[in-house]
Parts: structure tokens; C-alpha cells; sequence
């Protein structure tokens, strides 16, 4: 009877506490629709949208782009929302469709509040002002206008519809992504979150002008001016960067991810054209470029072509900067060799003095396309992805072109 008795008492006892986990068991995110802020400043917030498509997955929205995010992890009230590609996550308290917490980069040591409801699609909340005009087309842009030092300029192509606007700023280093965004009368608001950059452009519009403000993340802020022009475009992007008068070989010797030094003497890349792709896993634009070489690369591997990428890593070990090297080619299938050339930094002053045949380092990224012989045959600074539209076909097919025909010598 006893024997009974005590195995009821067990049964009773671990009932209990398997229900008492379920009750301490978190609360998955509701699917559906969310509106998201970060905090930038203490008047102007950036909104995206995302939504939840199930317990550890969602899609984030930036115009046409979507991107699927696969690693959520739930604590207590809280959970941790891990960007693809990028170190960046959002760690929130999660109570009745409402996040609160903060978006974080680590490496960067940058904290920025966040906050979320569910329910609610719209990106930027609008009056009901009728927007003064339409800015559609091409913007002639100065970035810090007034200070020689930032000063530089830009390229702004819109497409507006109705209230809505999207499209991109083209600089000589890149393109400012997927914008999306509202005319609201006259005050034209734009952003971008990636996981990495958070980008917000605020301005005042009139048909023919605009005066605004950039804001990256919570720590830069500069203001810009634009101007329509349908004719204007921004200098070539293949004579921003070039080697220095004596040089007309590329040198360097960087570790791969197996600690393996390479070198553009080794044996794979003899006879062969060689794609040299200066970059950082942090990098929107080099994400948006990596893409794109991976998928040539893998589509024309029985050719005589190589690529490397050399990683400049703000990271703060090696061992971190690695783990985000490869995290970055597991996430794009990248079948070719990333080397770790720099740690702890991303300037670029420093990444030239890595490279010191160039004359200088402008941009992440910035491509080098060298012959069969080993000579420097091309150097293109930037890189002008698929938020670009036409520039990003063009330089597709330049690309191609060139290739073929350094393949074809």
C-alpha cells in the first residue's frame, strides 16, 4: 500500500512541476503585423515593420527588401531577436503585443532603444495633408554642405506614389539601401533598418529643393541639401581608387578562416583572373556585393577566375572576427576564401597602411580585377546594389564584360 501510496505522490509531484514550467513557460511573439522604433534622438525615432510568421521567425521590410530573420530565442518575459549576417540583435521584454528594449552592436559598443506594437503596418504615422509635391527623379545631393572636411556629395532617386516614396542616396562609396518612406505635405521622411545600419532621412521639399537631415544609428547626424537634376551623375566609380605610380601588382599575405596564410602567389590563383574584394562583414553594401560575387563565382567555376575577399573587421579578437567572416559565407554560400586583413578597426587609414601600393582606401567595398599575368587591370570604388535599380544592372553588366574579356586574353 505504501508502495502505491509513494508512487501516486511522485506522479502527483512531477505533474506539478512540469505544469509550473509551462506556466513560467515565455510567451512567443504574436504573428502578425508589428511597427518598430528606435529611439535616435530624443524628438525623431526611425519606424520599420516587420512581421511574425511564427514562433522563432520573421520577415523585416525595407521596400522591395525582406529580410528573413531565423534566430529568436525566448528567456523568461523576455526575447532576443538575432539579426542574419550581422552581429546587431534586439533583445526586448515581450508583454501583450509590446516589445520594449534595445537594439545592440557590441563590437561598436552602440545601444539603442527600441520599442514595438503589434498590429499596426504603418511605417511613418501621417496626417492627413495632402503631399505639395512630387518628388520623383533625380536629386543632385550635398551631404554635410557646410563643413569642407564631411563634405561629399550624393545622388537621390525617388519613386513616389501617391503618399508613399521609396528609393535610394548613390555616394561614391555605395548606396544608402532599400528606402521607404512618406511625403507628408511637405516634409519628406526615409528609412532603412538592415540589422546592421539604421538609416533616417528627414526633409523639407519643394519642387525644386530639399533641406533635411541623415541620421545613422544614434551616433551620426549630419544635414544635406538637394537639388532636382535629372542630368547630374557622381564621379567614376573606376577612378576613385588606383595603385601608386611605380606599383602595378597587388601584395598581401592574410590568414583564411583555418588560420592558413594566402597569398595572390599561391598556386590557385597562377594563370587565373582574380576578383580582390576589400570588404567587412558588417557591411550592407559588401553584403549586397558579396551576393552577387558569390553567385558568379559559383556559376562560372570551370573558368579561370578566382575571387578573395580581405576582411576588415571592427571585431574586437580575432577569434570574433572570424566568427562573423563565417557567418557571413555560411549565410551567402561564399565558396571563396575570406581573409581576416584587419581587427579591432574598420578605418580606413589603417586598412591602407595594409595595402600600401594603393592611394588610398575610400570605401568598403572596393573591387580589384586583376589579368592572368598578375597585373592590376581595373579598380572599382563602392558598389551600387539592387536598391539602385539601373546603376546595378549597368554595373552588372560592365562586370561581365570585363571579366569575359580579361578570360577571353
Amino acid at each position: 500500500m505504501f508502495k502505491y501510496f509513494s508512487g501516486f505522490i511522485v506522479f502527483i509531484t512531477l505533474s506539478v512541476t512540469l505544469f509550473s514550467c509551462n506556466l513560467n513557460a515565455p510567451d512567443p511573439l504574436e504573428q502578425g503585423t508589428w511597427r518598430a522604433e528606435l529611439q535616435l534622438t530624443d524628438t525623431e525615432v526611425l519606424p520599420f515593420n516587420f512581421e511574425v510568421t511564427a514562433k522563432s521567425s520573421l520577415k523585416i521590410f525595407n521596400a522591395e527588401e525582406v529580410i528573413q530573420v531565423n534566430e529568436m530565442t525566448y528567456t523568461n518575459d523576455s526575447v532576443r531577436i538575432q539579426m542574419p549576417v550581422f552581429e546587431g540583435f534586439i533583445k526586448a521584454k515581450h508583454s501583450q503585443g509590446k516589445l520594449k528594449g534595445h537594439f545592440f552592436i557590441e563590437s561598436l559598443d552602440r545601444t539603442v532603444p527600441f520599442s514595438a506594437d503589434l498590429d499596426n503596418d504603418q511605417r511613418f504615422l501621417v496626417s492627413e495633408a495632402a503631399p505639395t509635391t512630387d518628388v520623383s527623379g533625380s536629386w543632385e545631393t550635398v551631404f554635410s554642405p557646410d563643413s569642407e572636411e564631411d563634405r561629399y556629395l550624393g545622388k537621390g532617386v525617388f519613386e513616389q506614389k501617391g503618399k508613399e516614396v521609396t528609393g535610394t542616396f548613390l555616394t561614391t562609396t555605395g548606396d544608402y539601401r532599400y528606402l521607404e518612406g512618406v511625403i507628408d505635405g511637405d516634409d519628406v521622411k526615409l528609412s532603412a533598418f538592415d540589422g546592421s545600419h539604421a538609416f533616417l532621412f528627414t526633409a523639407k521639399v519643394t519642387d525644386s529643393s530639399m533641406t533635411g537631415m541623415f541620421y545613422s544609428g544614434s551616433h551620426w547626424q549630419e544635414p544635406f541639401t538637394a537639388k532636382r537634376n535629372a542630368d547630374f551623375e557622381l564621379a567614376d566609380a573606376n577612378e576613385l581608387t588606383f595603385l601608386k605610380e611605380g606599383y602595378e601588382q597587388l601584395e598581401f599575405t592574410f590568414p583564411d578562416t583555418n588560420g592558413r596564410p594566402v597569398s595572390l602567389t599561391d598556386k590557385q590563383f597562377k594563370d587565373k583572373v582574380v576578383v580582390v574584394q576589400i570588404m567587412g562583414s558588417w557591411c550592407p553594401n559588401c553584403l549586397d556585393e558579396s551576393r552577387y560575387y558569390s553567385e558568379y563565382y559559383n556559376t562560372n567555376s570551370d573558368k579561370d577566375l578566382e575571387f578573395v575577399a580581405l576582411a576588415f573587421e571592427y571585431a574586437k579578437s580575432p577569434e570574433a572576427a572570424f566568427e562573423n567572416i563565417n557567418r557571413l559565407k555560411e549565410n551567402l554560400a561564399i565558396g571563396y576564401p575570406i581573409l581576416l586583413a584587419q581587427y579591432g578597426s574598420s578605418d580606413k587609414k589603417e586598412a591602407q597602411e595594409k595595402l600600401p601600393m594603393l592611394n588610398h582606401i575610400l570605401s568598403y567595398p572596393t573591387s580589384i580585377i586583376i589579368d592572368k599575368k598578375g597585373k592590376v587591370r581595373k579598380i572599382h570604388t563602392g558598389f551600387n546594389g539592387p536598391a539602385t535599380g539601373e546603376k546595378f544592372r549597368e554595373f552588372k553588366e560592365d562586370f561581365t564584360g570585363f571579366i569575359e574579356q580579361l578570360l577571353a586574353e
